[in-house]
């Protein structure tokens, strides 16, 4: 382990420009529950960023499961045993302090993190963080830099509690709830010492393709709520065997081919680009204005 405490896994030659530094957007993939499918959504927006020309840098924040810094060693794996050239952000891993003392702690990770966001500035044009899946000192500190936040969110009213609380007989949302907080004391601080406001976007992820009374339910209080706390809803990513598929590879749907890959091309998978595709869109990405998105 390096002793500024990041580790790098891979290097590109990127350009190192002022202008570059100074257009960075900070993409913050996060939520405080497991399993909502967070790194699954940071590679693929990673790479479908670089497909369309842009540069891209990735920071790995959970120092516990590490699944975006698998998924990007498996890829690399792919590459050497296969010969296939593919995509790669660089990416960085923030290693949590072990410091004893809370403040010291603190202090160290802050910058460690603050490190890694300057170096990558100077290098890319977007900054994707995966955040963990918990509440943590590193993952508030990510949440106050972004200027776009993505909460993937499972299309249940168990994870909806994430975001608010509600009328167990009506399903009224009653208030925010904690991780809704949190965001909006980070859009306040963030606010104290930048002009860039952070863009919430919730993306109802895993959703069954079949209509149900539940999912309805489920859409509706999401969005009354985000009338109510600020922020904008976009589609998801479906449930899919392929998405845990293509982790052992590193690959990503858009590294898939009806000719060029070893793994079959369905109808479910041109499907599954075209769900992406219209996230990225919704992203409504500043630094996109103007370019064809034709994956």
């Amino acid at each position: 382990m390096p002793a500024d405490g990041v580790s790098y896994l891979s290097r590109t030659d990127l350009a190192d420009t002022t202008q570059a530094a100074a257009e960075a957007r900070v993409i913050v993939i996060g939520n405080e529950k497991g399993g909502a499918g967070k790194s699954t959504v940071s590679i693929h927006l990673s790479v479908a960023l670089l497909a369309v020309g842009k540069r891209v840098g990735v920071i790995d924040l959970d120092v516990r499961q590490r699944s975006l810094t698998r998924y990007l060693e498996n890829r690399t794996r792919w590459m050497q045993n296969t010969g296939a050239k593919l995509t790669m952000p660089e990416i960085l891993r923030v290693e949590a302090s072990q410091e004893r003392d809370l403040d010291k702690a603190e202090a160290e990770e802050s910058q460690r993190f603050l490190t890694s966001l300057s170096r990558l500035k100077r290098e890319c044009d977007f900054i994707i963080i995966d955040a963990p899946g918990g509440d943590t000192f590193l993952s508030r500190l990510a949440h106050m830099y972004a200027d776009t936040l993505i909460t993937p969110l499972n299309d249940s009213f168990v994870d909806f509690d994430l975001l608010g609380d509600v009328n167990p007989q009506t399903l009224e949302v009653l208030r925010p709830s904690f991780y809704s907080e949190m965001v909006w004391n980070c859009r306040k601080k963030k606010a104290q010492t930048s002009r860039r406001p952070i863009d919430w976007v919730v993306m109802r992820n895993r959703m069954s393709p079949l209509a149900a009374r539940n999912k309805e339910r489920v859409g509706g209080a999401l969005e009354n709520l985000s009338k109510r706390i600020g922020f904008r809803l976009a589609p998801g990513l479906s449930e899919r065997v392929i998405y845990r598929e293509l982790f052992p590879a590193g690959l990503t749907l858009l590294d898939l081919s009806e000719t060029a890959s070893n793994v079959a091309f369905t109808m479910s998978h041109k499907a599954a680009r075209q769900e992406l595709r219209d996230l990225v869109i919704v992203l409504q990405l500043p630094e996109l204005a103007g370019i064809e998105i034709t994956f």
